[in-house]
């Protein structure tokens, strides 16, 4: 924000709700967790997995730890490392986090024929990028005059995400879920995509506009949003997919799980990050209904969504981000007992499984494998810093026990292919070390900047005067990757009147190297420690053979998106939107 136009309190009370309830230092932990140790744990669980994808996987997008090599999955994007950037920072690896930003500025080409997933390479590429731009200084990396309105990691960001505009220009402004970053939308491309692939845009797309001045990306946003809320049925539910062309809902089912979860999430979060009643209003009104139709005993079914009639009586793991979401708008209890019937299942297996039966009790048939997903994490951590409750914490010393002894091999962490008889598959996604990893050191690490409750921040000189950074309150993209709310207040002026005043601050900036003073000002804070991988290889050594490893690399086929049947009860099933992460 503009310290001359905005000052702190015209954040608005959402943001402010945010420091107050997530910001709070917890107490001691409860005296069954050692929290110390299981935060070093996890360390060593991210570094195994990452360690390994850069020497056996680098630079396809994925690791595939049972054969230790890798494979392009959702765009050939280097995906891991972008997702993996954020993480460094926040578990204090600095000179990685630099060397890796290095590495991708000269390595990741979107200029590619490639059919990527609209909804996957928004919350993973775009919002991994952004994340990574805005902390760039924190991280000590050396910034161009005019940041964060300007960096060569926005720029990836904004080119990743024009890309992406194409599979907006439908009838209803819904986008496609497949765009070729190429050619566009192709001829034959499906129309029908799911309800989360449609309104899971505002958080990154928002955050571009605010940061470069372009107003297409909010707008495309938006207008996907509103359109999914006018075509609610009357009750007010939404299905699960929707043709985007005709508007009309092909898969009718209703629920808070895969395939519509994160468009609920983004309402709240784009509520709070844009401070817009508007979107908050929206979701309270699906919560209302949801609540009505959905809720039995602190579970959430699968409804049909204009009678209102179970269709499934399922909770699938994909659903346990919803304590986390009930937390931000202040429903602890209600969260609180869910979090918890999500906690038994958990016990119950050592994960959880993809979907769970609950009249039954047991898992649902070729739904039993659990690919290291966070959700449930998610909600813990969520939960943690607003109640301090122990119980959370043994969730996470049961996660981190469980993924050690189930998925644990010697090229990184497998995903469990079958809960029942911990059979493994030969991936790790992207989101391990994105989303799991990280969600499980911030449950255990109370003093991380991320948790800052406004004590400490950063004031950066922008285009437009001085402007507070890192002052906390910070919104997680749904692939985990934080963004700085108040860095979307530094840079309101359109992006031609920018260039006007750019001169002055590069001439500004090159006085001030000059003269040796600094324009940051830093109030409290703890030192970065740096991590010193097992060969102690040195950081030029690593990127050449990273570079060298980026030209050798073969061309293997990537994952199809295929267009799929909607006969089954959820028509959730394809690989486009298989994860909300």
């Amino acid at each position: 924000m503009l310290l001359s136009a905005s000052p702190l309190h015209r954040l608005g009370w959402l943001w402010l709700w945010v420091l107050h309830s997530l910001g709070q230092p917890p107490p001691a932990a409860g005296k069954e967790v050692d929290v110390a140790r299981y935060r070093e744990r996890v360390k060593s669980m991210f570094y195994h997995a990452y360690d390994n994808y850069l020497e056996n996987a680098f630079p396809y997008d994925e690791l595939r730890p049972l054969t230790c090599d890798g494979q392009d999955t959702w765009g050939s994007f280097s995906l891991t490392l972008i997702d993996a950037l954020d993480t460094l920072l926040i578990l204090g690896n600095v000179s990685e986090f630099q060397r890796v930003v290095s590495v991708l500025q000269e390595g990741v080409n979107f200029d590619i024929d490639v059919n990527a997933s609209v909804f996957e390479t928004n919350i993973r590429v775009v919002g991994g990028l952004l994340s990574a731009h805005l902390l760039s200084k924190k991280a000590g990396v050396e910034v161009e005059a005019g940041w964060p309105c300007s960096g060569p990691l926005l720029r990836m960001a904004e080119d990743a995400a024009r890309k992406l505009l194409p599979a907006f220009q439908t009838p209803t402004g819904m986008p496609y879920g497949t765009v070729n970053l190429l050619h566009g939308v192709n001829p034959g491309e499906t129309p029908i995509t799911c309800t989360a692939g449609i309104g899971t845009f505002i958080v990154e797309f928002a955050t571009l506009s605010h940061l470069t001045g372009d107003p297409i990306f909010e707008d495309v946003a938006r207008k996907a949003l509103k359109t999914l809320w006018k075509n609610r049925s009357d009750i007010g539910l939404v299905g699960n997919h929707v043709d985007v062309v005709t508007a009309k809902w092909v898969a009718q089912d209703a629920g808070i799980g895969a395939g519509v979860d994160s468009y609920f999430e983004y309402l709240v979060k784009g509520a709070i990050l844009l401070q817009d009643e508007e979107l908050m209003s929206m979701f309270l009104d699906y919560n209302k209904a949801i609540s009505n139709y959905t809720k039995f005993d602190d579970w959430y079914l699968w409804v049909q969504m204009y009678k209102g009639t179970v269709s499934m009586p399922v909770f699938q793991s994909l659903e346990a981000y919803w304590p986390g979401l009930q937390s931000l708008i202040g429903d602890i209890d209600s969260a609180m007992r869910t979090f918890l019937n999500y906690y038994t299942v958990w016990k119950q297996f050592g994960g959880l499984p993809e979907f769970y039966n609950i009249p039954q009790g047991y898992t649902v048939e070729k739904r039993e494998g659990y690919p290291l997903r966070p959700e449930l994490i998610e909600s813990a951590m969520y939960l943690y810093r607003a109640t301090q409750d122990p119980t959370l914490l043994e969730l996470g010393r049961d996660v981190v026990e469980s993924i050690e002894k189930i998925s644990k091999v010697e090229c990184g962490f497998a995903t469990i292919k079958d809960l029942r008889d911990h059979k493994l598959d030969n991936r790790m996604e992207s989101f391990f070390l994105a989303e799991t990893v990280k969600y499980l050191y911030l449950l255990f690490d109370p003093d991380n900047f991320i948790h800052n409750n406004g004590s400490s921040f950063d004031v950066v000189l922008t285009p437009y005067g001085e402007c507070v950074l890192g002052a906390g309150g910070y919104i997680f993209n749904t692939e985990a990757h934080p963004i700085d709310p108040a860095a979307l207040h530094c840079c309101r002026k359109q992006k031609e009147e920018q260039w006007e005043v750019e001169d002055l601050v590069r001439e500004f900036y090159s006085l001030k190297r000059s003269k040796k003073f600094t324009l940051t000002r830093t109030s409290g804070g703890r030192e970065a420690e740096t991590h010193k991988d097992s060969a102690d290889t040195s950081s030029e050594g690593r990127k050449e053979q990273m570079n060298t490893k980026q030209k050798e690399k073969r061309k293997i086929p990537l994952l199809s998106c295929p267009s799929q049947p909607f006969n089954s009860k959820l028509a959730v099933l394809g690989q486009v939107f298989l994860d909300n992460t």
